[in-house]
C-alpha cells in the first residue's frame, strides 16, 4: 500500500499543468498519482467554490476536506483522499482539539453512535484540555519583539479560545484506519519575531500532545504526513551547510522543537525518508518559483511522512518525487508491506489489520458524498438557470390576429424588394393572397431594410378580387398610398426600429456632407504631426483638397469645354467613412481619377509646392521618429558583475509597485547568491550564482531613450 503527500498549491489550478491537464478529471489525476491514500495541502478554497467531480471523484475514491472557517476561504485547506476497495477509514475528523467533530446531522454513516453523537476517534478524555502540565500555550497576543513570550498554562476559558483558533483555518485531518492514526497536516509558516510566531508554535504543542494521548494513553500507532514548514537539519537545506548558518541553524524555536520530536533515539516519531537515504544531499520537496529556484535545486525539505516506532516493521520503502510538477513542492511517499511476520511466526496481514473486508462499508460521514449539495438533498442554485426539457410536440406557430375581414396567418416568408426598379411585381397565383404592410409605417427605400410580409387568408368565404403585390416606396402604388393595418392591432411593428435608424443615419450624413466634412475619425499620427488642419468654416481653401479641386473646376472655361461629372467625384471621394480612415494619400490616390483638366486651373506654383514638399517630409521624419522611440525595443542592460544580459520579471505582489518590470541577474540562484548586503555576509558570497544587480524598466528605457537622442544630434 503507498501513502502520498503533496502540498498542490490549489486544488483548482492543478489541473492547469502538465501532465494533469490531459486528465481533465480529478479521479484520472488521483489514478495517475497510483497511491491507496493521498493527502493534499494546502487546497484553496472553500466548500461553496467546490466542484462537484473534486467533491465526488468516481466510485473508486472518497473524498474528505477540512476548510478554513475564517474569511480566508482560499487560504491554506488540507484534503484526503483513499481509495474504497484498498484504503477505508473507519472514522474522521477535523482539527487537533476534537471541537470541530460536527459532520451534517443529516448524513447516514454505519460509524454512527447516534443521531446526536459523531464518531470520535479517541474518547473526550483523549483530547488536549485547559490545565494539562505538559500543554504550554503562548498567548496569541504577545508583543512580536518577544518570540519566545511568557510560558505559562493558560486559563480553562483562554485555552479553549486558543483551541478555537487553531483549528480555524483548515489544516487537520485526522483518520482512523485501524492499524493507525494518519494526520493530514499544513502548518502555519512564521519567521522569527513575526505575530505569527506563537500562532505556529502553540499549533505544534498541540500537535505533539495530540499525538502523545493517543501513543500513550491509548496505545495508538501514528502516521503524520503533509508540510510542516521546517526544516529538520542543515542537510535539508539549501543554505544549512553555509559558514554563517551552521552554527544557528537551530536558533528558531521551531526547530528546536522539531528536532526534540524526530530525535532518532527518544523522539516519538521517526523521519523514515532520511533513515532510507541518511547523506543524501538535495533531497528537498520545496522551491521558490519566483526565483526559479528549482532549475538549480535551490530548495528546502519541508514535507515529511512520520512513523511512530511501532509502525517500523510495515515500512518498506519511501522517497520524493522532484520530477513531479504542478506545485511549488512535490510529492512524497512510503510503501508499506503486504504483509509481515509476527512475533510468533504468525502473518499479520495490512487488509486484516487496516479492518479490510470483502464487503464494502460506507465510509465516515465526514466524507463529501454525503453533503446535502452532493448527496441530492439540496437543490443547487444552478438548477434554476439550466435548460429545461425540450416539448416533444410540434410548436403552433398561428396566432390569431385582429378582425379584418377574414381569418389569417403570418407565413414566415420574407422577401427582399430592390428599389431601383420602378415595374410593379408580377401578380401571385393565388386569387386569395395580397402583399400588405403591418407596420404602420413609412419603409425606407433602401433595397436592405425593405421587405414584405405575405399574409394569406384562410376564409373560403369572404371574397376579394385579385391583388398583386405592393412594393414598398414610392413607387409602390399609383396614387402614392399603401394599404395599411388593422388600426387596433397591438402587435409589435415589423422593421420600425429599422426604419427609424436608417433615417437618422440619412440625416447624419447629409448633415455633414451640406457642412462639407467627411465621416471618420481623426488618425492618430495627426496628434505627431508639426500642422494643424483648417476649420471646416474657414474660408480658406487647401490647394491640394481634391474635393475642392473638382467643384471649382466647374466654373471654369476648361471644365465648361470638358464637363466633369461633379457629384460622381464627391460621392467617389467623399464617403471614406465606409473605405478606411481619412487618409491624404488615399484620397489623393482616389482624386488622380478625375481628368487633369479639374485640376489644372487649381495648379500650386512650383515655389510653393517646394515649400509643401519640404514641411511635408520634415513632418513625415518627425511623426516616424516619435513612433520608433514609442516602440524602440530596448536592450536588457548588463549586470555589473558577470557582464551578461539581465533577465525581465514582472512584480505581482499587491501594492503600489504591481505590475511593474524591473531587470535582475540572469544567472540562477544557488548556494551563496548575493542577495544583498543585508541578508548575505560578502564571505559568504559565490559568484558563480546570481549577483545582486537591480534595475527598474522604465529606467532602462529612459535611458535608452535618451542615449539614442544624443546620437542622433
Amino acid at each position: 500500500m503507498r501513502i502520498l503527500t503533496w502540498n498542490i498549491n490549489g486544488i483548482r489550478t492543478l489541473p492547469q499543468y502538465h501532465p494533469w491537464n490531459q486528465l481533465k478529471t480529478c479521479e484520472n489525476i488521483l489514478k495517475e498519482l497510483k497511491a491507496d491514500i493521498i493527502c493534499f495541502q494546502e487546497t484553496k478554497t472553500s466548500r461553496a467554490a467546490l466542484e462537484r467531480q473534486v467533491a465526488l471523484p468516481g466510485d473508486n475514491f472518497d473524498a474528505f476536506f477540512s476548510f478554513p472557517s475564517s474569511k480566508k476561504g482560499g487560504y491554506s485547506g488540507v484534503a484526503v483522499f483513499t481509495n474504497a476497495e484498498s484504503a477505508l477509514p473507519l472514522k474522521a475528523e477535523e482539527g487537533l482539539s476534537g471541537l470541530l467533530n460536527t459532520p451534517p446531522s443529516n448524513s447516514k454513516s454505519t460509524n454512527a453512535t447516534s443521531s446526536d453523537e459523531p464518531p470520535r476517534i479517541s474518547p473526550r478524555s483523549g483530547y488536549p484540555r485547559a490545565g494539562d502540565e505538559q500543554l504550554v500555550l503562548l498567548p496569541l497576543s504577545s508583543d512580536p519583539d518577544d518570540p519566545d513570550g511568557p510560558a505559562f498554562v493558560l486559563s480553562k476559558a483562554t485555552v479553549q479560545e486558543e483551541f478555537a483558533l487553531l483549528d480555524a483555518e483548515g489544516r487537520c485531518l485526522i483518520m482512523d484506519f485501524g492499524l493507525f492514526v494518519l494526520f493530514n497536516l499544513y502548518c502555519p509558516n512564521s519567521d522569527n519575531g513575526s505575530s505569527r510566531h506563537a500562532y505556529k508554535m502553540n499549533f505544534h504543542n498541540l500537535l505533539g500532545e495530540r499525538v502523545r494521548r493517543l501513543m500513550e494513553e491509548e496505545k495508538r500507532e501514528v502516521i503524520v504526513v503533509g508540510d510542516i514548514n521546517i526544516c529538520a537539519a542543515p542537510i535539508d537545506h539549501c543554505e544549512g551547510n553555509l559558514p554563517g548558518n551552521k552554527e544557528s541553524f537551530y536558533d528558531p524555536p521551531a526547530r528546536e522543537w522539531f528536532k526534540n520530536w524526530i530525535d532518532p533515539e527518544s523522539g516519538p516519531m521517526v523521519d523514515v525518508l532520511r533513515q532510507c537515504w541518511p547523506d543524501r544531499k538535495g533531497m528537498y520537496t520545496c522551491w521558490n518559483t519566483k526565483i526559479s529556484a528549482r532549475e538549480t535545486n535551490y530548495g528546502t525539505r519541508i514535507d515529511y511522512i512520520l512513523l511512530s516506532r511501532g509502525l517500523l516493521p510495515w515500512f518498506k520503502h519511501g522517497d520524493i518525487m522532484p520530477s513531479v510538477r504542478g506545485s511549488d513542492h512535490c510529492p512524497v511517499y512510503i510503501d508499506l508491506h503486504d504483509e509481515i511476520a509476527g512475533e510468533n511466526g504468525e502473518v499479520r496481514k495490512l487488509r486484516d489489520e487496516m479492518q479490510m473486508s470483502s464487503e464494502r462499508r460506507e465510509p465516515p460521514r465526514l466524507c463529501a458524498k454525503f453533503w446535502p449539495e452532493f448527496s441530492g438533498k439540496q437543490q443547487l442554485l444552478s438548477s434554476f438557470f439550466g435548460k429545461g426539457k425540450k416539448d416533444p410536440r410540434p410548436m403552433d406557430v398561428s396566432f390569431p390576429l385582429p378582425d379584418i375581414g377574414a381569418d389569417v396567418i403570418i407565413c414566415p416568408t420574407v422577401e427582399p424588394i430592390s428599389s431601383s426598379s420602378s415595374e410593379p411585381k408580377e401578380k401571385t397565383d393565388s386569387a386569395d393572397s395580397e402583399v400588405i404592410d403591418i407596420t404602420g409605417q413609412d419603409i425606407p427605400s433602401d433595397p436592405k431594410i425593405q421587405s414584405q410580409v405575405t399574409i394569406t387568408s384562410i376564409s373560403s368565404t369572404s371574397q376579394r378580387p385579385s391583388a398583386s403585390p405592393v412594393t414598398p416606396g414610392p413607387s409602390s402604388t399609383t396614387n402614392g398610398k399603401r394599404k395599411q393595418s388593422h388600426p387596433d392591432s397591438n402587435y409589435a411593428s415589423i422593421g420600425s426600429s429599422s426604419s427609424k435608424k436608417s433615417k437618422t443615419e440619412e440625416k447624419e450624413t447629409s448633415k455633414s456632407k451640406a457642412k462639407g466634412k467627411a465621416p471618420g475619425q481623426t488618425k492618430l499620427s495627426n496628434f505627431f504631426s508639426g500642422s494643424q488642419s483648417q476649420p471646416s468654416g474657414s474660408s480658406k481653401k487647401k490647394a491640394n483638397d481634391p474635393v475642392r479641386s473638382s467643384t471649382t473646376s466647374t466654373s471654369s472655361p476648361v471644365a465648361t469645354q470638358n464637363p466633369i461629372d461633379v457629384d460622381a467625384s464627391v460621392d467617389l471621394i467623399s464617403d471614406t467613412s465606409l473605405l478606411g480612415e481619412d487618409d491624404p494619400e488615399f484620397l489623393l490616390s482616389i482624386a488622380s481619377q478625375v481628368p487633369s483638366q479639374a485640376s489644372s486651373s487649381t495648379a500650386t506654383p512650383p515655389s510653393t509646392q517646394s515649400l509643401t514638399a519640404s514641411q511635408s517630409s520634415s513632418n513625415k521624419n518627425g511623426v516616424q521618429h516619435s513612433w520608433s522611440t514609442l516602440f524602440m525595443r530596448v536592450e536588457p542592460p548588463r549586470c555589473h558583475v558577470h557582464n551578461e544580459p539581465t533577465r525581465s520579471f514582472r512584480v505581482n505582489k499587491q501594492g503600489p509597485n504591481r505590475g511593474k518590470e524591473f531587470y535582475l541577474c540572469s544567472r540562477p540562484v544557488g548556494p551563496g547568491y548575493d542577495a544583498g548586503r543585508d541578508k548575505r555576509r560578502r564571505e559568504d558570497v559565490d559568484p558563480q550564482y546570481r549577483c545582486s544587480y537591480f534595475k527598474w524598466a522604465s529606467e532602462v528605457r529612459n535611458d535608452a531613450i535618451a542615449k539614442g537622442t544624443k546620437s542622433q544630434s
